[in-house]
């Protein structure tokens, strides 16, 4: 119990130090390829996103989606790329080895949907080589370039904002 302790202090530190350090590049190259992080607790439509990616004009096979659950036995099996707070070690250290070929893809658009402050999502958006991030409104606005404020269920006005602004960004 107290080790768990500890390690969430080491990797809420971890986070802190990302942040911190994180320098915004924003360019003007058109988007190509998509992550998506999203909390598997709290929305399920995870096909809302290859909806985004093709309004987007993005290929089904350049779109990667992962997702986050708290109670790996009832959602484990009905994902492929799910993880769970066992696949962090120390120090923002990940031990899945699926999640960290996500993390290490430079995506040209990340989108960072949830809206609970898990610590494990918030590591992920800042690991992520992403090149421009866009999220929900979070307790922690450093994580992402662009936050839109929509509620989680509100998935086509959170697409509609984001195919708005990555126009007016010259994105697409």
């Amino acid at each position: 119990m107290i080790l768990k302790a500890f390690k969430e202090k080491s990797n809420k530190k971890y986070l802190n130090k990302l942040l911190s350090q994180r320098e915004v590049n924003v360019s003007d190259n058109k988007v190509k390829s998509l992550g998506v992080i999203l909390n598997f607790d709290e929305i399920e439509d995870f096909n809302a996103f290859n909806v985004l990616a093709s309004r987007l004009k993005i290929h089904a096979n350049k779109i990667k989606v992962v997702a986050f659950t708290k109670d790996v036995k009832s959602h484990g099996s009905s994902w492929d790329a799910c993880f769970n707070p066992k696949d962090f070690g120390w120090s923002g250290n990940v031990k899945h080895v699926e999640l960290q070929t996500f993390l290490n893809e430079p995506f040209d658009v990340l989108v960072s949907y949830y809206t609970k402050a898990h610590l494990e999502l918030k590591l992920l958006t800042a690991l992520s080589k992403s090149q421009f991030k866009i999220g929900i409104l979070q307790s922690e606005a450093r994580l992402n370039d662009l936050i839109i404020k929509t509620d989680i269920n509100e998935i086509d006005v959170f697409s509609n904002e984001v195919e708005k602004y990555l126009t007016v960004l010259n994105k697409i």
